[in-house]
């Protein structure tokens, strides 16, 4: 998370008592995806109307779900929670936890099929097609359930699992994760353009 945010929900928590959980971290990573997904439907209503759209922006918007949703975010659940949750008794197939891993599968489908979309003509520019539209509309259905399904119910059943030191141990691999996998410096630069696109789209 950013650091702005992240200091943000640190205060929060103390005030209210309580240390930061591994959910606290993910649940706030929700709130950025599904401002990424109201842009991302901003950019279907715009092709819808104009018949085109800013390719490198429907471009940068894929590369931050490819990056911040998918190898960041469900990097931290399918390497991290989801072990630290099967190791206590939540079964991984037949189970919420099958659930999500096939719903993250799908979601990269569609992210690929997004991108599959864009095509890139001799002169330099690129053409959005409405077939953006579709993929995109599916993938936003798709996540917008994925995230109510994670928050009400996957990410229940964890904090009433999962220990203060299991939580610790948690939290330093989803840093470890921002820091190494993901690159120094790139959670907040990734917060960064999602701002902007938020001015651009939606204000």
């Amino acid at each position: 998370m950013s650091i702005l945010l992240e200091r943000s929900v640190d205060k929060i928590l103390a005030k209210e008592g309580r240390m930061k959980k591994a959910t606290d971290d993910l649940r706030n990573e929700h709130e950025a995806i599904k401002l990424a997904l109201r842009i991302l439907d901003k950019m279907c209503i715009e092709i819808e109307k104009k018949g085109s759209a800013d390719a490198e922006d429907t471009e940068r918007m894929i590369s931050f779900l490819k990056v911040f949703a998918d190898k960041c975010h469900h990097g931290k659940e399918e390497n991290h929670l989801f072990p630290a949750l099967e190791a206590k008794g939540i079964p991984k197939e037949g189970g919420p936890i099958g659930v999500m891993l096939s719903e993250h599968t799908e979601g990269r489908d569609y992210i690929r099929k997004m991108g599959e979309s864009i095509t890139h003509e001799e002169k330099g520019t690129s053409v959005v097609s409405h077939q953006f539209i579709k993929h995109a509309r599916g993938y936003i259905g798709l996540l917008s359930e994925h995230i109510e399904k994670e928050n009400s119910v996957l990410f229940q059943m964890a904090d009433e699992r999962l220990s203060a030191s299991d939580n610790e141990q948690l939290l330093e691999a989803f840093e470890d994760l921002e820091e190494h996998v993901i690159g120094h410096g790139k959670h907040e630069e990734l917060h960064t353009f999602l701002n902007a696109m938020e001015k651009k789209y939606l204000n």
